[in-house]
């Protein structure tokens, strides 16, 4: 039985941590967790936080973010932005947003999340309830340092699509399948087929030596040029 401060100064008692390495991000994992108190770590702590929470059957993981995490994922925000205005897809971008299933005791917030093909249904709105509205079409998730735990899971309970993972060293795309509601990896972002997977990871070193505004640009005249050859 311990009691332990953790970020932003909040103390929960009698229960078990495990914590990783600090590298690209830090963690903490707190296990027999009861769903009420996942929830009031939420409205306690606030949004302003630089925390992320993830919660599965009992298990709430509290990872802080630093330099490495929070640079890759701005660079592949940067990245899905620039596929998205040179393909004319109208992008709603919700960053960490909280996603959530009572019913099924899950939540969780990606790095990134995306709305584009259901784009129009939240268009006009700056909450989400996924009670009425779609879930996101693309979330994002960074894990360079071992995570423990999947979050998939947690995504599938929600109804996301399409789960981008990128572990330092090369990005998997997971979809979730029907009727069974698991991910399955793919070779191909059915969201954005154009992108060869290969690149990204190439495109965050290349960004480390030619500066991410100049990769930007050539990532941008490489995807004109598909383009034009898919219309030729």
């Amino acid at each position: 039985m311990i009691a332990q401060a953790l970020p932003s100064g909040l103390v929960v008692s009698g229960v078990s941590m495990v914590t990783t390495r600090a590298l690209a991000e830090q963690r903490v994992v707190l296990r027999s967790i009861s769903w009420q108190t996942f929830t009031a770590m939420l409205n306690e702590m606030g949004e302003e936080r630089t925390t992320r929470f993830a919660y599965l059957d009992g298990m709430l993981e509290i990872m802080t973010p630093l330099g490495e995490h929070e640079n890759t994922n701005r660079f592949i925000d940067d990245l899905i932005r620039v596929l998205a205005d040179e393909l004319n897809l109208n992008l709603k971008k919700f960053g960490s947003l909280i996603l959530k299933r009572e019913n099924m005791r899950r939540g969780a917030e990606p790095d990134s999340c995306y709305y584009i093909s259901n784009e129009p249904r939240v268009r006009n709105k700056r909450n989400i309830d996924l009670n009425i509205d779609p879930p996101p079409d693309l979330v994002v998730e960074i894990d360079i340092t071992n995570s423990l735990m999947d979050k998939r899971p947690i995504y599938a309970a929600v109804g996301v699509p399409e789960i981008w993972h990128y572990n330092g060293r090369s990005l998997q795309v997971f979809i979730l399948s029907e009727p069974n509601s698991i991910y399955t990896p793919t070779q191909q972002s059915p969201t954005f087929p154009l992108l060869d997977l290969n690149m990204v990871p190439q495109l965050i070193e290349q960004s480390l030596i030619d500066g991410e505004t100049k990769t930007l640009r050539s990532f941008r005249a490489w995807i004109q040029q598909q383009l034009n050859k898919a219309s030729d």
